[in-house]
């Protein structure tokens, strides 16, 4: 299976199961697009009749060399995948644990509109993680993370920096087990940045890997989202304290993460906004809403945001021959060292490799499931209970999905988001058909950039 568009005046031919990319002049991308469903007699005279000034000896060798290419696997190539999927957790083997998301705060300072969490409390009460809880917490991702070293915590909420003193005694606690485990614990923290100070800078400069900042853009995008309790806009009361954070982080890793809503769709301005404001690691992700929020993307929305996305790709390209490139964190795309097969067919481990944790330490498979009764896995104390919520998720994957099937971007997405399949179908092994749509115009840009950066 092929992919074949044209982006930015490059022709890209990915080769989907491979994974090879090709650049190539329009007589090549024609005849690649016709190889295997015409004859070689039938291509040359297409050929020719589109390119006169072609020869016939010329074609020859292109499709000799399309052959050599598919010959070698790098067009045209079988997926044989499968047989790795049904092998890894689909054999009934329980994945050893990689990371945990602490939800150490179910209490927000903030009333953001399309908060997923209902204002940090998920459909639940004001709540904050006890150190012991968190300290259970690390001990229960310790005891079921099997042979691997690097094992990564998620501060989260609500808003984590409520529960501060915890953080930092939870960051502590791990700390002094990894010298006795042998293990390494990777921290990340995502915060709205209203109660950042010169502590926490302090803190999370020396402890955690990335840090995950919330600002939607604009002031008035911003503030149109992103409330305080009393109504009146957050993006004053944040700006400056991400602006001292980021000047201080010394080139550690951070994002600004961003959301659009159909109240913004023109939501480069909001990345051109941030990058005037100094910030040159950046996220801009599509909301998750129910589809009767009028702030909520609808199908006809999708032109627009595809245009976009590429607006976004040629100002990156203009910028990188200007040596003033910025990093867009969804089109970070690793062509030499990426994810491995197995990532690749079964995503991001949610559910198996990958939990969530409330403040009384109740599991579920990822931030996004917490307060569903239904997905509710087990607790830290005692462990995953729910077995067949368990399996089911160990079977979620592109193989899983009839649609990703025959997508030639499943090797990127893995098959999507768990939650947001459920939540716009009713099933995990479901698809959001608006997130594929955006998915895949996301790999494409990414992939011309690369493919363009490389000229």
């Amino acid at each position: 299976m092929i992919h074949r568009y044209r982006l930015c005046g490059f022709n890209i031919v990915l080769d989907v199961a491979s994974g090879s990319i090709h650049r190539v002049d329009d007589v090549a991308y024609d005849a690649i697009g016709m190889y295997g469903r015409l004859s070689n007699g039938d291509i040359i005279k297409r050929i020719r009749s589109d390119y006169p000034q072609i020869a016939q000896e010329e074609v020859l060798e292109l499709l000799s060399d399309i052959e050599g290419l598919k010959g070698q696997g790098k067009l045209f190539s079988v997926d044989n995948f499968a047989g790795i999927a049904d092998g890894g957790r689909n054999d009934g083997r329980i994945m050893p644990l990689k990371a945990l998301c602490l939800n150490v705060s179910h209490m927000c300072n903030m009333s953001c509109a399309y908060c997923f969490a209902a204002h940090g409390k998920y459909g639940g009460k004001d709540e904050l993680m006890s150190l012991d809880v968190g300290k259970r917490a690390i001990d229960f991702l310790l005891e079921n993370s099997g042979g691997r070293e690097l094992l990564d915590v998620d501060f989260f909420g609500g808003e984590p920096l409520l529960n501060w003193g915890v953080v930092k005694g939870i960051v502590a606690y791990a700390r002094k087990l990894e010298h006795e485990s042998g293990k390494k614990f990777r921290f990340t923290l995502t915060t709205n940045a209203l109660q950042i100070d010169d502590e926490v800078i302090a803190f999370t400069n020396r402890e955690m890997h990335n840090v995950v900042l919330s600002l939607d853009g604009r002031p008035n995008v911003n503030d149109g989202m992103r409330k305080l309790p009393d109504g009146s806009g957050s993006y004053a009361a944040v700006v400056e304290n991400i602006k001292r954070f980021v000047s201080a982080r010394g080139g550690k890793g951070y994002y600004i993460r961003g959301t659009y809503t159909r109240e913004n769709l023109d939501f480069v301005n909001d990345i051109l906004h941030m990058l005037e404001l100094g910030f040159t690691e950046l996220s801009m992700e599509p909301v998750v809403a129910c589809p009767s929020m009028p702030y909520a993307l609808r199908p006809d929305d999708l032109p627009k945001l595809c245009e976009q996305y590429e607006a976004l790709a040629m100002e990156m390209q203009k910028r990188f021959k200007q040596g003033r490139g910025f990093v867009f964190y969804h089109y970070m795309l690793d062509l030499t060292r990426g994810p491995c097969v197995y990532k690749r067919i079964a995503g991001c481990g949610v559910g198996t490799e990958y939990l969530a944790v409330t403040p009384g330490g109740q599991l579920y498979p990822c931030h996004q499931f917490v307060g569903d009764d239904e997905f509710l896995m087990g607790d830290v104390f005692a462990g995953v209970n729910n077995h067949s919520k368990r399996d089911e998720f160990a079977c979620c994957g592109i193989y899983s999905r009839t649609e990703c099937k025959s997508c030639w971007a499943r090797f990127y997405c893995s098959g999507g988001c768990a939650a947001n399949a459920y939540n716009a179908t009713g099933s995990i092994n479901g698809i959001n058909n608006l997130e594929c749509e955006l998915f895949k115009k996301r790999v494409e840009c990414a992939i011309m950039l690369k493919v363009a950066q490389s000229v």
